[in-house]
């Protein structure tokens, strides 16, 4: 199935009865730009261990996403899990024997971004698991984030054990019961990550009157024709496909600032 914020995503059932090519084929499909060989290496493991993992789930009314978009990252989450209305954020790295703490803090960053900036995620508790697929162990010790905001600590566990511990995990948090107001709908939640500071200062400026930065020393035209060349300047470099860098130069209060802005 195709949909814009992610390559695939499909009821349990719907994914569970799926010829795992056709999964990978539509992750293929659906995504931008050339496939490497390690990534179609890397899905076709994530569609078979994921085939495995939710057997145990198959008759309820859970959703599996593949690839959702994290825009402020520029990164996509390997796998979503929405079952009984707990999201699951997986990072799998196939093949990989040892969880590093680079990795470690890759998921942990997908759910905290899913927490604070996608809607439909924002009162629902969140379970970032890594999973380097040849790892030996699993942890067993469930603790959620000491800032009370119903994030797990990031959890490691093999692909062997992946099952094993999101069954624990949903009992620990007492998860007994399928969750239907967790479903499609979610991968189309609204998505507000804080502004960057450039479009912070943009939307100040554009929508309130800043007396501080209109005082300035420069006259009128000073500033004027600067804006018309750095202007002219963008034109010609969208234009031509090139890559550009102006730099503004005075003396405090000369409207630099006021040059930027606007």
């Amino acid at each position: 199935m195709k949909i814009s914020r992610c390559l695939y995503s499909s009821p349990f059932q719907p994914f569970l009865e799926s010829d795992p090519k056709s999964i990978l084929g539509g992750l293929g499909i659906n995504y931008h730009g050339d496939i490497l060989t390690t990534t179609n290496e890397a899905w076709a493991g994530e569609i078979t261990i994921m085939q495995n993992v939710l057997q145990l789930w198959k008759n309820e009314p859970g959703q599996i996403i593949f690839e959702y978009d994290i825009p402020r990252l520029g990164k996509r989450i390997d796998v979503v899990l929405l079952l009984r209305g707990i999201i699951f954020c997986l990072e799998f790295k196939v093949g990989q024997k040892d969880a590093l703490q680079a990795d470690v803090e890759q998921v942990l960053d997908y759910a905290l971004d899913l927490k604070n900036f996608h809607l439909l995620s924002l009162n629902r508790t969140i379970v970032p698991i890594l999973i380097p697929t040849n790892f030996k162990n699993r942890t067993t010790d469930f603790r959620p984030s000491v800032y009370n905001d119903s994030i797990y600590n990031p959890l490691i566990t093999g692909a062997a054990g992946l099952q094993k511990l999101i069954s624990d995990i949903l009992a620990h948090a007492g998860a007994t019961e399928p969750d239907v107001t967790l479903g499609a709908d979610w991968i189309i939640s609204p998505y507000s990550p804080t502004p960057t500071i450039i479009e912070a200062a943009r939307t100040l400026y554009e929508n309130h009157s800043v007396e501080d930065i209109t005082r300035h020393e420069a006259d009128k035209v000073s500033t004027d024709t600067t804006i018309a060349y750095i202007l002219d300047v963008i034109k010609k470099s969208k234009a031509n496909g090139q890559k550009s860098i102006c730099f503004v130069t005075g003396v405090p209060g000369a409207g630099k600032t006021l040059v930027g802005l606007t």
